[in-house]
Parts: structure tokens; C-alpha cells; sequence
């Protein structure tokens, strides 16, 4: 019989959003097929814009011709994408990332996993503490993340976040040889400012250090002086990679598209002391195990760069920023305290009476009708918190928000 890899015997039985789905299932089987308002999952409800449908139905007519097919396209992606990301979303705001640095992805959720692909095994690993699950259950898949003690793992480095420091990771004292970061973030909803976020890039170039910068809900960013892109800092192509996402900004949740920037500038070295950029090693890696996403879904991608796509990116984000400006304004009238939501689509609410996250997630599912995230899925600094999301219709958002409002003042 075959040996399995033992890390995912470590792991959790369940993800964490598969046991908010099994829970709420469980809710309704109870209660006759109760209609449930999802305020836990960070799936989007708005449709595709109509330009991105229009390109669509455009690729798939040049695949039905013979004069126009294409098979296998570029791993890192076609050039018309690829350039259009650089100038839109970096050279048009002075930042100097070339269609080179940039590899066109399915997802952001794959490329976090798989550039552990990348870095050595004895990598010592630095995640926030709460943090989207990922970060963490790919380091323990990859056996980089030591052995589970009372919720923490111990060859990670937690960065605990809590009201205390304002949810902002504090440097740590010893090396950390990859740094995952999220802003705006997940689940806190908290927004990172430049000179909070240049303290950890100088930190990055002083110990060798590499940033893995998540940032997926950067088009939610409305105040000014807040980072959407770690390249505004000085010497960031030097150590860092940023991941980004349409799934949010342009509803491709279930159309799969994202990019990761790889600067040429990034280097790493071999065990013998040799230099290498990460850009080459990350080409090497996809090269090897990814055929490039799909001709139809990166057509659809450009076509959010048209005026009339970025146009809808502003509508559908200040959609969903106003469903949770409402959540956010639920909570605290009756009595939570709630982060977020100002430049982010998650709400980050504590009722502060010591009662833990699925205690708070079950009395707002039974009591309400509505589902949130437990917060304690996301790191030990979640415990008594629960994540909602802006992402729901207005038509719902509201509803759910009349429910808790008329239930608990």
C-alpha cells in the first residue's frame, strides 16, 4: 500500500468554510429546509460584467474556427493580459512592474499554495495571527510547520494581531524567512498604511527575508495614504511577490483568474550560496506543472481594463463596500465591537462577553437566519470574533442586518 505524505494527518478533518457548509446544512435539515442568508463565505453575487461577457462569447467564437483556434497557450500567460496588467494596475499609478514580472494564475488560492514550491523546506514561516487558512495548512502540508501545540504550530512565527496593536503585525524578534502579509485583510478587514508596511519591507532587505504580499482586495482600498500595492514602497521589488485576484473585483469567483508579480530584481540563493532569481525559478515552476489558464477566462480578464470594465470594478466594489458600511453599523448599534469595512468587504466583530466563535456563529445562525465565519478558524488571535462578509445582495444584507437589529435591542 502506498505511503501517504503524514502532513495531512496534522491538518484539521475538516477546512474551515467546508465546516461552516456542513453546519448550516445540518441547520436546515433540522428546520425544514430553512433559507439561510450567507454572511461567512467570501463568494460574490453580482454577475459578470457585461463587456467581460461579451469578450467571452468573442473567445470562444475564435475557438470554434479553425483560422483563429488556439490550443496550449503561455504558461506565464498572453502577452494582451499581461500588458494591460502592467499599465493599468502598476505603471499608470508610477510603479515600475514590467508584463515580465507577471504571471497569469487560475486563482490567487493556487499561486499561495504553490510558490512553496519555490522556497526551501527549513524555511521558517511568519503568518498573521488571525489569517486567511491557506497561509498556515499549506506550510503543514509542505512540513515546514513543526508539530500543533495549543493551537499554534511550532515552527511558525505568529504575528499576533489584535485591538491592542490595531490588528498590525509586529516585527518579530528572530529571522523569519518567508513573510506572509494581508491587506487589505483577511478576516480583519484591516487596511495598512506606507509607513507601517515600509517598516516590514526594510526588515525584508535588512534580514534576507521574502514578503508573500496578498493583495486581493486592494480595489477596496477608498481612504488615501493606504497601500494597494507593496511595490508604492521603496525596495520592494527586491523582496517581495504580490498576489492579486479578479474573483473579487470582477465577480470571476467561479470564471477563475489571478496574476502573481515575481520582480527580476527578487533573488533567493541555493544551499551552496549561488544567486538565482525567484522570477526564473517561479517561470521554471509553472513551465513544469501549469499549463496556463484558460484562453476564454484571460480574454474575459482584459476586458476588465476597458473603461467600461474598470468603470464596473468602482460599481460592483462600492456595492459590496456599502453592504458592509450597513453590517458594520448593525453591530455596533447593538453593542459589538467591529473592524473593518472601511477599505475592505469583511466585518471583524467581537460581542466581548467571552463567548467563543461557533458559540457566537450558532445563537446568529439560530437566532438570525443568517451564517458568518467563526473567527477562531482563522488563528488562536480569532477566538471570540466572527468574520461577515459584504458580499451578499443589498436586498439581503439588509435583511440579515434588520434580524440581528430587531432580536438583540
Amino acid at each position: 500500500m502506498l505511503e501517504v505524505n503524514d502532513n495531512f494527518r496534522q491538518l484539521p478533518v475538516s477546512y474551515l468554510f467546508s465546516e461552516v457548509a456542513r453546519k448550516i446544512s445540518a441547520f436546515k435539515k433540522e428546520n425544514n429546509g430553512a433559507e439561510i442568508i450567507r454572511m461567512d463565505i467570501g463568494d460574490v453575487t453580482r454577475p459578470l460584467f457585461p463587456n467581460v461577457i461579451n469578450a467571452m462569447h468573442e473567445a470562444v467564437d475564435e475557438l470554434a474556427s479553425s483560422a483563429s483556434f488556439r490550443g496550449y497557450g503561455p504558461e506565464q500567460g498572453y502577452s494582451f493580459l499581461r500588458d494591460a496588467i502592467a499599465e493599468h494596475d502598476y505603471l499608470d499609478r508610477g510603479i515600475a512592474i514590467e508584463a515580465a514580472d507577471i504571471f497569469i494564475s487560475d486563482g490567487a488560492k493556487s499561486d499561495l499554495g504553490n510558490l512553496g514550491d519555490v522556497y526551501s523546506r527549513n524555511s521558517r514561516v511568519a503568518v498573521m495571527n488571525p489569517a486567511y487558512p491557506v497561509y498556515v495548512d499549506d506550510s503543514v502540508i509542505d512540513g515546514r510547520a513543526g508539530k500543533l501545540t495549543d493551537g499554534r504550530w511550532s515552527r511558525l512565527i505568529y504575528l499576533d494581531c489584535d485591538p491592542d496593536n490595531h490588528f498590525m503585525p509586529v516585527l518579530p524578534q528572530e529571522k523569519a524567512d518567508v513573510i506572509f502579509l494581508c491587506f487589505p485583510n483577511n478576516p480583519t478587514g484591516e487596511a495598512i498604511s506606507h509607513d507601517d508596511l515600509g517598516k516590514w519591507v526594510d526588515y525584508a532587505r535588512e534580514k534576507g527575508s521574502l514578503i508573500i504580499y496578498d493583495s486581493a482586495y486592494e480595489a477596496f482600498v477608498r481612504q488615501p495614504g493606504i497601500v494597494r500595492s507593496i511595490y508604492e514602497i521603496e525596495g520592494a521589488d527586491e523582496v517581495a511577490i504580490e498576489i492579486r485576484s479578479f474573483s473579487k473585483t470582477a465577480g470571476f469567483t467561479g470564471l477563475r483568474c489571478g496574476y502573481t508579480v515575481v520582480p527580476r530584481k527578487l533573488k533567493g540563493r541555493y544551499a551552496d550560496g549561488s544567486e538565482v532569481a525567484l522570477n526564473a525559478l517561479w517561470n521554471r515552476r509553472q513551465t513544469t506543472k501549469f499549463n496556463g489558464a484558460s484562453f476564454v477566462a484571460q480574454k474575459a480578464a482584459a476586458a476588465v481594463y476597458s473603461p467600461e470594465g474598470l468603470s464596473c470594478v468602482r460599481e460592483a466594489t462600492d456595492y459590496y463596500m456599502q453592504n458592509a458600511s450597513i453590517i458594520k453599523e448593525a453591530f455596533c448599534k447593538i453593542g459589538f465591537k467591529a473592524y473593518g469595512g472601511d477599505n475592505s468587504p469583511y466585518v471583524w466583530a467581537s460581542a466581548g462577553n467571552n463567548k467563543d466563535s461557533w458559540q457566537i456563529f450558532e445563537e446568529l445562525l439560530y437566532n438570525c437566519g443568517f451564517s458568518t465565519t467563526p473567527g477562531s478558524g482563522f488563528g488562536t488571535k480569532g477566538e471570540g470574533y466572527i468574520r461577515l462578509t459584504g458580499f451578499n445582495s443589498r436586498e439581503n444584507t439588509e435583511n440579515a442586518m434588520s434580524r440581528l437589529i430587531e432580536r438583540y435591542l
